[in-house]
């Protein structure tokens, strides 16, 4: 019988080419196929996509990053000289990105859809929270305005109650929001809400309060996490040998330690620059201010210069100095250089071991060619914690201002009780000659009046 017989190839389990007869099928050579399987005619015809070398692609990815970072250097010294209301419009844009990466990571989109509410909760609480700390801090430094606003009083006396209210409200929602077989993906995303908004929005809000008490305060953190970030760099691929933490296998002990000297040296160096402008050291009291305006204040006490004497000079080394001058600020950076430099980074290695933990290499792609937002902030937000309270424990000046005594007057005394304080700084104005007679008869007779009435 024929090899090729309908008859034994039907045994062989194979079809016939045609029902009538055996016609042979042609041979067709398979290995240069189109997108169909088979060979086109015109196939030799299409010019084939050059391959990229590793040479082009590490080309690209500097140009890339290096554009993006002198973009960012643009809008970081842009905004920080339009005035202050830019800066924090920054920051929380800063703070919204990061908040909405790190939470990615942890989510499952397949969970997410099928449950309705699981995004929405996640920004519910970032919501909440924002309006809690920001409200907190323009309470506080501009109670001058808030607590004399009839529609704003209310919000401002009740602004703690509110805000409980409101995160109450959510944490009802997200019980009631629960179903079977999503327990522990719901409580998961719960728990991993609040740790974002600790780690981040609550830490961002003191960046914030930074920026209040002074420019300076926002500038020198921010400026020495980068710097200390370049000679780490510089340092461990100049003199590096030895591995400082798993973690980040590129991180040196000799980088370590040589940014920690440079960072010294250069935030003094920055520092002794900005202590000469008023418009870095005055906290703010006016947020349309910007670089060409100015402020104006009464200067810290930490800006101005000392003259020291130097304990461990013998008085008969008449050649060396016994007395040197300089403002106290110029020690509190060295405190200050030193977190950003031995403390700051473990910032960085936390956010290395939570990517390992998700098998990522970014948190995001924010930021063309630096990957996410969080990958560029995950030193700053604990260095701008540090920095908060560090100056509230060893700089600032605690004196009465008008808004703290504006809010005391108003939350401790009666109204009547407040009449009388006017009465009162009413007549020591005029006894200091700063207004004229005729205020203090003015003020008395229309507020006997009001009493009257009342």
């Amino acid at each position: 019988m024929d090899r090729n017989s309908p008859t034994e190839e039907k045994a062989n389990g194979s079809k016939s080419p045609t029902r009538n007869g055996d016609i042979k099928r042609p041979h067709y050579d398979r290995t240069d196929t189109a997108a169909s399987g088979w060979a086109t005619d015109n196939e030799d015809e299409k010019p084939k996509e050059p391959q990229q070398s590793d040479y082009d692609k590490k080309k690209q990815t500097f140009i890339t990053r290096a554009v993006w970072t002198f973009v960012m250097i643009a809008i970081f010294f842009g905004s920080m000289f339009a005035g202050h209301i830019y800066v924090i419009i920054i920051v929380t844009a800063v703070q919204i990105i990061s908040f909405k990466e790190v939470i990615a990571i942890a989510n499952v989109p397949s969970r997410a859809r099928s449950l309705r509410f699981t995004k929405t909760l996640n920004w519910y609480f970032l919501g909440s929270t924002m309006y809690f700390l920001y409200g907190e801090s323009v309470i506080y430094y501009f109670k001058h305005i808030v607590l004399i606003d009839r529609v704003l009083l209310p919000f401002a006396t009740h602004h703690r109650f509110i805000s409980f209210m409101l995160y109450v409200m959510g944490f009802v929602f997200f019980v009631t929001s629960l179903q079977k077989g999503h327990y522990r993906f719901q409580f998961t995303q719960f728990a991993w809400t609040h740790m974002a908004l600790y780690l981040i929005v609550v830490q961002a809000h003191f960046i914030m309060n930074n920026i209040f008490e002074g420019m300076i305060w926002f500038f020198l953190p921010v400026s020495l996490v980068i710097t200390n970030d370049i000679f780490a760099y510089v340092c461990g691929i100049t003199f590096g040998r030895t591995q400082l933490i798993k973690l980040s296998p590129k991180k040196t002990v000799e980088g370590f330690v040589g940014a920690w000297i440079c960072t010294i040296l250069i935030g003094g160096g920055i520092t002794n620059i900005l202590m000469r402008y008023k418009y870095f050291i005055c906290p703010v009291n006016d947020l349309g201010a910007n670089v060409f305006t100015g402020l104006q204040c009464e200067p810290n006490p930490v800006f101005i210069a000392h003259t020291y004497t130097i304990p461990f000079i013998p008085p008969t080394y008449t050649f060396l100095p016994t007395t040197i001058t300089v403002s106290p600020m110029q020690f509190h950076i060295l405190f200050m250089a030193t977190f950003a430099s031995l403390i700051a980074p473990f910032g960085g290695f936390f956010a290395s071991g939570l990517k390992r933990t998700f098998n990522i290499k970014d948190f995001g792609d924010s930021i063309p060619g630096h990957g996410g937002m969080t990958d560029r902030m995950d030193c700053q937000f604990i260095m701008g914690f540090f920095a908060f309270m560090y100056y509230q424990s060893f700089i600032a000046v605690y004196k009465a201002s008008i808004g703290s005594v504006i809010e005391t007057a108003i939350t401790g005394l009666s109204a009547e009780e407040q009449m009388e304080v006017v009465k009162g700084l009413t007549k020591h104005l005029y006894n200091q000659g700063a207004v004229g007679a005729k205020v203090p008869e003015f003020l008395n007779d229309n507020l006997v009046n009001l009493l009257a009435r009342r």
